[in-house]
């Protein structure tokens, strides 16, 4: 059995806590909101991501022709508050990774109350989530966030 805080190292060094948003005309407010944890490795590397798949019990593995990685995935999110979650407030992050993972676990309970499908609850998340990987790349400005919004 593998260490949980092997686990939690090598999501500190190699994953992501990402919240993503689609338009969709058929949602009441416009916006999907998609929360997901990932950990991403290079072909060679990659047998790490079974053994990841194997100790959280969930998620999937996929190839990822953007940048020629393995990458292991958990999108739902039932699995993500009662699985993910648990796991890094048990072992948790210690890099500036942790100011992200404390959004995306409130992000997801807000999921798990429903308050993506209030205005006031997606304007709050999309907020947070914009907070989220500074660095990283956006597919979406919050203006152009905010302007698919329905209220």
């Amino acid at each position: 059995m593998i260490h949980p805080d092997y686990i939690t190292g090598y999501v500190d060094g190699e994953g992501s806590f990402l919240i993503s948003f689609s338009p969709r005309n058929k949602i009441r407010l416009g916006l999907e909101v998609r929360p997901s944890f990932s950990v991403s490795q290079r072909m060679d590397r990659s047998e790490v991501l079974s053994i990841m798949k194997s100790y959280f019990g969930c998620g999937s593995i996929r190839f990822s022709k953007s940048d020629q990685t393995r990458k292991y995935e958990v999108r739902s999110l039932r699995n993500l508050n009662e699985v993910v979650i648990p796991h890094f407030r048990k072992y948790p992050i210690y890099s500036s990774k942790k100011k992200d993972f404390e959004l995306f676990a409130q992000i997801c309970e807000m999921m798990k109350r429903k308050d993506h499908g209030k205005p006031k609850g997606l304007s709050k998340i999309i907020n947070m989530a914009l907070k989220m990987n500074p660095n990283g790349s956006r597919r979406y400005s919050k203006r152009f966030l905010m302007s698919k919004l329905k209220i």
